[in-house]
């Protein structure tokens, strides 16, 4: 993870923070390998948009980060915020990546569908 957050990271100016946010208890997000300022330490599956996406299992794009209710601002600088959700082989939820922006309206339906694909060609091989 620590690998793929770095080259993630470092492959587009717009992305000012990177992580994973592992599923290490049930319904409780943990902050792991990441790129950037400080994280937030742990973000329950009820709270901001990485733990919408735990519980939904579905990719968030959010273009301003002021107008959602619920977003955990971890910096005061983040505008934007991309996260989309980590399945395993057998299709459980094992973390979500993260990505903040200090532009707004950084991302676009390309970049989900890019983050997708990566990581489901990476977390999502059928365990045999």
């Amino acid at each position: 993870m620590a690998t793929i957050v770095c080259e993630i990271h470092n492959s587009d100016d717009r992305f000012d923070w990177t992580g994973f946010y592992r599923v290490t208890e049930p319904r409780v997000l943990k902050i792991g390998p990441y790129q950037g300022g400080h994280g937030c330490l742990r973000i329950p599956f009820n709270r901001g948009i990485c733990g919408q996406v735990a519980s939904t299992g579905k990719p968030r794009l959010i273009n301003d980060v002021s107008s959602v209710q619920n977003h955990i601002a971890c910096s005061p600088t983040t505008k934007s915020e991309l996260v989309v959700p980590v399945f395993n082989g057998v299709k459980s939820l094992i973390a979500v990546l993260d990505i903040d922006s200090d532009l707004p309206a950084a991302f676009n339906d390309d970049d989900t569908n890019g983050l997708l694909k990566i990581i489901n060609s990476i977390f999502s091989r059928d365990i045999m």
